[in-house]
């Protein structure tokens, strides 16, 4: 990094260099060309009092007027070039101090939301227990984005934290019952009309981003690790006449720790966002489920 850094200076530096010894052979080109101008009026003027078309008196007149208005013409044209010259250092200062402001860092509001599930050995999304069109996912954070590099084109990391809110719906009338340290699908002895387990997470995701700051199109690879901060389970039936909603919060033996890979691939602001749980959905189970979802995500600037 410490190599390609020094070539780069020295690229930058070659380049003003080179800029400084164009705008000098201009102004030298310049001067030659309104010397040379000067010189064929003096001799015109000189060649007019041979002539005695002129007086020695009136081409001293004549030559004083000719080079005043020759410097004018040098000094105007010197101008310009500095002005070009200046103009040409501001957009090149400017182009930095925005890659400097690039190079540190920037905030992003995370949401994403999209549709949840839980796979296992002996289960796939084909014959999941859980809805899968009523299973979603919500996430809520706030990232930041560091580039790797002062250059245009680097990688850039994203990290920061946020909040991940899993929605499992058992389907066929099922809720989940926590016996001890096991726990399972049962039949519920009512007609449900909503069953949907939520487990909330505090996570810290981190991405290596993968795209220009001149392009759109950025790829995100990378994973997040934190802790569960709550369970509850949300029940909807009707006893009796009446309808009945019961919100059931205890551990339900869901992993204390949380950690998995995500990645996301975005065309502007807006990408698409897979993440899947390398830890067991309940811990001390026969048979292990992991948590996946697949969904939508937003990095609000």
């Amino acid at each position: 990094m410490k190599t390609l850094f020094t070539i780069a200076l020295a690229f930058i530096f070659g380049l003003s260099g080179s800029n400084l010894l164009a705008q000098e052979a201009s102004r030298e080109k310049i001067e030659r060309e309104v010397k040379e101008k000067l010189r064929e009026a003096l001799e015109n003027l000189n060649e007019a009092v041979e002539l005695e078309q002129l007086t020695a008196e009136e081409a001293a007149v004549q030559k004083e007027i000719i080079a005043k208005d020759f410097a004018r013409q040098l000094e105007i044209r010197i101008d310009s070039i500095n002005d070009r010259a200046n103009e040409i250092e501001h957009q090149h200062h400017k182009k930095t101090k925005i890659y400097e402001r690039e190079w540190f860092k920037r905030s992003d509001l995370l949401i994403a939301v999209g549709f949840n599930n839980a796979i296992s050995e002996n289960t796939s999304l084909d014959n999941s227990p859980y809805k899968f069109g009523g299973s979603r996912f919500f996430e809520l954070g706030w990232v930041y984005k560091r580039k790797l590099s002062k250059t245009p084109n680097a990688l850039s990391l994203k990290y920061g934290f946020s909040f991940q809110f899993n929605g499992l719906k058992p389907s066929e009338n099922l809720y989940f019952v926590q016996d001890g340290d096991q726990t399972y699908l049962d039949v519920f002895p009512l007609d449900l009309r909503k069953s949907k387990l939520t487990i909330t997470n505090l996570v810290a995701p981190v991405h290596l981003e993968i795209g220009s700051s001149t392009s759109r199109f950025k790829l995100g690879l990378g994973g997040y690790g934190g802790f569960n901060i709550g369970t509850r389970q949300k029940l909807k039936y009707t006893r009796d006449g009446e309808r009945v909603k019961d919100k059931i919060k205890k551990s339900y033996n869901a992993s204390n720790l949380v950690y998995g890979l995500s990645a996301y691939c975005a065309f502007g602001d807006t990408a698409v966002y897979v993440k899947y749980d390398l830890n067991p959905l309940f811990k001390n189970q026969a048979v292990e489920q992991r948590n996946v979802s697949l969904g939508l995500r937003f990095d609000m600037y």
